[in-house]
């Protein structure tokens, strides 16, 4: 059975960046003509795998054997010449070329010194219609909707005559005709003897195509299994470890949240070259309280926040204490005392050529000049108070933004929304760059605001954060709520099942709450 036979290897692989061990002495078989399903949470060293066995990256300790001969590979071009191909989940195409130009970029067929390019076109014709896509191969690329480019994406693999294929999450632009055509291709490819790699967080699809699974935490493969002997709770179980029992959580001794705040109804945003990022998602945000937006990458919840403070267009109703703002620019929805804190602390949070001083009260230099002349005493004075009630670790608003660690920027981020004396403050995830110590100083920082009021709302991807930090959690999937429940209703199996989409969860979880309401 061609199934038993193991096209790649892997053996001992080490991968590490800097003082970050990402992959820990991996041990992976790839069977031949089989669907071998690859899972784990975020950061569980998956991509990095998958990237050194498409020749991205090479490992620092290990060895790769393809059909039981060693190999080693410095480019990608390398492992393709070793029939490996990867359908990456970013994806990898040149906007301005065609789609034929895309599927044959670095490896033109030539004709003597000449491109071929009539025999281009003929086997892009011939790759595009086994996918039953009616994607013009003259089109330029950048004027195809996301689907339609991840089908390009997959067509340019399936041209190489892959004998092994990874594939990165490669419905997650697609319809659901256009999955279903994946699948039979899969399948077809499956017959044909290639080896495939198929990593997805949804975990129902995972169990309709694949053969075998593995699963990965930490770096390292903790369980290997065929699929047929898997089930959702055992997969969870070992995503999880510690038989995913919820760690312990902190709150806010018990305190009611107040009224609402923020209202956001039948919000919906799409991609602009077509599908849903943000599809009809309704949630209430009260005053005092702290909700986690939990979710995998591409769940919706960046995008969610960005059309709340008004940095992306879309459709549906938003209010902030009572008062409908969709309709308003971001600045005036800033006036009305809606903030955000963005994720790219960096790019989009500071300003780097200015004191720790002038990064927090810049929102409000009217503030400190009441006669039109800024007032340095008026200044210093809120700087002071601001670095004090956020426990920001600054010699004070002279100390350079530079100096400070990532937790300290973070909360002067923070600090600059507070100063707006804000009624609602979004932040989209806060811990991101942030060890782990100056973490719970954020996530205090947060929790003390919430306790002044304010209402706090947070994404994360992290469910020790979700369930240590927040009142009430929210899981989105596919740019839908899934589960909106009391963190302490809430448990790890939980919130993955439903951040996987899994439909027992979202019955479960999502349903009673609704009929509350």
């Amino acid at each position: 059975m061609q199934a038993d036979r193991i096209a790649l290897r892997a053996e001992g692989i080490v991968r590490s960046y800097g003082a970050t061990r990402a992959l820990r002495g991996v041990d992976f078989d790839l069977a031949a003509g089989a669907v071998n399903v690859l899972i784990g949470e975020n950061g569980a060293g998956k991509s990095t795998l998958m990237r050194i066995l498409a020749g991205v990256e090479r490992p620092d300790t290990g060895r790769l054997l393809i059909d039981g001969r060693p190999v080693s590979f410095t480019s990608v071009q390398e492992a393709a010449r070793c029939g490996i191909g990867i359908v990456f989940q970013e994806l990898n195409l040149c906007p301005n070329l065609t789609v034929v130009e895309n599927m044959f970029l670095g490896r033109r067929v030539a004709r003597g010194f000449r491109i071929d390019r009539s025999a281009e076109r003929v086997k892009a014709v011939a790759v595009l219609a086994r996918l039953r896509a009616s994607i013009d191969p003259d089109a330029r690329v950048g004027d195809l909707r996301i689907g339609q480019q991840q089908i390009v994406e997959i067509a340019r693999a399936l041209a190489e005559d892959a004998r092994i294929l990874i594939l990165d999450e490669p419905t997650s632009a697609l319809s659901e005709s256009e999955v279903a055509t994946l699948f039979q291709v899969i399948d077809e490819l499956r017959r044909d003897g290639v080896a495939i790699v198929y990593i997805s967080h949804r975990l129902e699809e995972l169990m309709r195509i694949g053969d075998r699974i593995t699963v990965m935490r930490d770096g390292r493969v903790v369980a290997t299994a065929p699929v047929a002997e898997a089930s959702v709770p055992w997969i969870v179980e070992r995503m999880l470890g510690e038989n995913g029992v919820a760690r312990s959580r902190r709150r806010n001794g018990g305190q009611a949240p107040g009224a609402p705040v923020l209202q956001v109804e039948n919000v919906s945003v799409r991609r602009p070259a077509g599908g849903t990022l943000v599809d009809d998602v309704s949630l209430t945000f009260r005053s005092g309280e702290v909700v986690a937006i939990y979710g995998l990458l591409g769940a919706g919840r960046t995008e969610l926040f960005e059309y709340i403070q008004g940095a992306r267009r879309g459709n549906g109703v938003v209010r902030l204490c009572g008062e409908r703002i969709d309709r308003l620019p971001i600045a005036d929805r800033i006036e009305r005392r809606l903030l955000l804190v963005p994720e790219d602390r960096q790019r989009e949070g500071l300003f780097p050529n200015l004191r720790v001083g002038g990064n927090l009260g810049l929102s409000v230099l009217r503030r400190f000049a009441p006669g039109g002349m800024i007032s340095p005493v008026r200044e210093g004075q809120a700087v002071r108070d601001m670095i004090g009630r956020l426990g920001i670790k600054a010699r004070g608003g002279e100390t350079p933004i530079g100096a400070l660690s990532g937790g300290n920027q973070q909360k002067v981020v923070i600090g600059r929304c507070v100063m707006r004396d804000p009624a609602a403050i979004l932040l989209d995830e806060p811990s991101r760059g942030v060890d782990v110590g100056a973490r719970a100083e954020v996530f205090d920082a947060m929790r003390s605001l919430s306790g002044q009021g304010i209402a706090i709302a947070f994404t994360t991807s992290d469910l020790a954060e979700a369930l240590t930090v927040a009142d009430r959690v929210v899981v989105m999937a596919a740019g839908r709520v899934t589960a909106d429940l009391p963190a302490e209703e809430a448990d790890e199996t939980m919130l993955v099942r439903a951040a996987n989409g899994v439909s027992s969860a979202t019955a479960t979880i999502v349903a009673p709450l609704q009929a509350a309401n």
